[in-house]
């Protein structure tokens, strides 16, 4: 089904456009896309905001489970009313208010109340509760902000019975979509023609994502690189999901073979990391198929959409002819292990137990701290480049992503007890040390521990090779029971 026309405009009341690379950027999301040139500069130009390393930020995710039954359904009413005004509109079933033509929300909306320290309460498709923090300027502080928020989120949780899944995947549970909104239907309706993968990744996975900036000038590439080289080591390192809906996968981290296995197109790591990352990206971004259409105020329409890619859309595929909001929309439907959004969105870390989310957090921050740190961490990382499958597969008991861990946590914990970073609270550094000394430096990452009672259900199965060799296709996964 098509989407729905934009709406129309006379020809004697010009659009407003901006000029980004030679190209005539239309200002109203509305305004249709004719070429794929100016769509590409849009996506340069919003993907990639040039200006210094300041920032950091995290988005924290987890499974939740009932704390006496850990293998019961979760129940959406009684998350909601864990969640009380901090719950999303998705999960409560209200849907948000349309913003009038003045810009402002009606005055009748209500938005979800901020945690105590400002982060922000969303709601996955399965019902995996996130904290998105706010951008701040040091690691130590937003520690102690998100710290604050964890520790208000597991009490409203505690509250109603309810507890944090301490890995990265649900050991017991089968996927089961919670949010019925059309964007989730729609999504799981595409993967469903691909594979199992789909529903395992939206509904039973959780990571920890960390949020840092793009730099300014040709640091930007080199930041981009640097996120890709050290991907492998810190995956295989905080690896956290071995166990998916009551089985052993034989992956130290299900979650990222998941998404490796899922639509290479839309999820993998680029080929090569090139000179150029906001034309590069771009390109791979109106090469992908879409995933959705939106269609907002059409009676509930499906978002299903035609077998195209976004720039099939623009050279008349479909009709009507794409506009600027539509291709904001289809950027939120790509997953590569790291998304540009201005800033650079690391996500390939799994989801660690208790308060160890802290620890990639303060590793990705210190690695990525400045120019020379980064020049640091990429020829450390040099030796596992495009190791992602051994690295899910194996985690530290792949012998070259060992070497390389050992020597990049090193330079993560010189820099975090360095002067850049001594606003970061002690417990912080020795939580590092630990991790480091009884996991990184023995070849263990937290896959290889178990965690809870509710893992000792699921039977042991026959490990998998120490070694296999990386598959240019992405990981094979088995697949039964994995609906």
């Amino acid at each position: 089904m098509p989407a729905p026309t934009p709406s129309a405009r006379p020809e004697t009341s010009p659009i407003p456009t901006a000029a980004v690379a030679h190209h005539r950027i239309p200002l109203d999301p509305a305004s249709p896309l004719r070429d794929r040139g100016t769509a590409e500069a849009y996506v340069a130009s919003v993907c990639f905001k040039h200006g210094p390393p300041r920032l950091v930020g995290t988005e924290l995710e987890w499974l939740v489970r009932d704390a006496a039954d850990p293998a019961r359904p979760l129940d959406p009413a009684v998350l909601a009313r864990a969640l009380g005004p901090h719950a999303p509109a998705a999960l409560t079933g209200l849907a948000p208010h349309p913003l009038p033509t003045n810009g402002h929300r009606a005055p009748t909306a209500s938005a979800p109340v901020p945690l105590p320290a400002g982060g922000t309460v969303t709601v996955e498709p399965g019902g995996q509760v996130e904290i998105a923090s706010p951008p701040l300027p040091t690691v130590g502080a937003l520690v102690r902000a998100v710290s604050t928020d964890v520790a208000a989120l597991r009490t409203l949780l505690a509250n109603e019975g309810l507890v944090p899944v301490p890995r990265a995947s649900d050991p017991l549970r089968p996927p089961r979509r919670l949010l019925q909104v059309p964007r989730y239907a729609a999504m799981e309706a595409s993967f469903d023609r691909i594979g199992p993968h789909g529903r395992t990744m939206m509904c039973s996975t959780t990571a920890v994502q960390v949020c840092v900036d793009a730099g300014e000038g040709d640091d930007v590439a080199h930041r981009w690189a640097a996120l890709h080289e050290l991907g492998p080591v810190l995956l295989a390192a905080f690896a956290n999901s071995p166990v998916v809906h009551g089985r052993r996968t034989g992956w130290k981290s299900s979650r990222m073979a998941s998404w490796l296995a899922l639509d290479p197109q839309r999820t993998s790591p680029p080929a090569v990391a090139g000179p150029d990352p906001g034309r590069e990206y771009a390109r791979r971004a109106l090469d992908t198929r879409l995933l959705l259409v939106r269609r907002d105020g059409d009676g509930g329409a499906s978002w299903d959409a035609p077998a195209v890619s976004f720039a099939d859309w623009i050279a008349g595929r479909t009709d009507p002819a794409p506009t600027r909001a539509d291709l904001d929309h289809h950027l939120t439907t790509l997953f590569p292990p790291v998304r540009p959004q201005g800033h650079l969105e690391v996500r390939y870390l799994d989801q660690q137990a208790g308060d160890e989310w802290v620890v990639p957090v303060a590793v990705v921050a210190a690695l990525m701290q400045d120019a020379d740190t980064v020049a640091r961490a990429r020829a450390a990382a040099e030796p596992a480049v495009g190791r992602w499958t051994a690295a899910a597969r194996h985690g530290l008991a792949d012998r070259v992503l060992r070497r390389t861990a050992g020597e990049l946590f090193a330079q993560a914990r010189r820099t975090l007890a360095g002067l850049a970073l001594a606003d970061l609270d002690t417990a912080v550094l020795d939580l590092v040390d630990r991790v480091v000394t009884e996991r990184v430096q023995r070849g263990l990452c937290p896959a290889d521990e178990p965690l809870d009672d509710a893992e000792a259900r699921v039977p042991e199965t026959e490990p998998p090779p120490e070694h296999e060799p990386e598959s240019p296709t992405g990981p094979r996964l088995p697949t039964g029971g994995e609906r």
